[in-house]
């Protein structure tokens, strides 16, 4: 019989999209946000506001108005910017009402340029948007 001394197979696995991923700088913006999920299994869909404050091609930071238990998998929507149904899933949770969450598919330039432009933050004032591009 061999004995482990600790060093296991399934200790090296790893995802590719978080684990090698490229991380991707946060930016600080400020647009309207809804987050979609279902809750008592399949029987309720629910929907929650919240404002995205931080944002990059691969995740997010958002405030939430009030303590919500979020649960590990939900839609983000931003429809200023006419975002919907973003895959996400919550990485972590703050005490001060804000969570980080990581987009299952990444963000393209094009969109980020959209949130951009319809963000109230102070950084984000002079981005004008190319109607040719839509």
């Amino acid at each position: 019989m061999r004995t482990s001394t600790g060093s296991h197979f399934l200790k090296k696995e790893e995802s590719f999209m978080y684990d090698r991923e490229n991380r991707f700088r946060m930016e600080d913006t400020m647009n309207a946000g809804r987050l979609e999920y279902t809750e008592n299994g399949m029987t309720h869909m629910a929907s929650r506001r919240c404002d995205v404050i931080r944002i990059s091609r691969s995740g997010a930071v958002v405030a939430l108005l009030a303590n919500v238990n979020l649960p590990k998998q939900f839609y983000l929507d931003i429809p200023d910017a006419r975002i919907a149904k973003v895959g996400a899933l919550l990485m972590k949770t703050y005490t001060n009402n804000t969570a980080e969450i990581r987009f299952l598919r990444l963000l393209s330039e094009k969109e980020l340029d959209r949130i951009f432009v319809f963000s109230t933050h102070p950084a984000h004032k002079d981005r004008v948007l190319d109607v040719r591009s839509w």
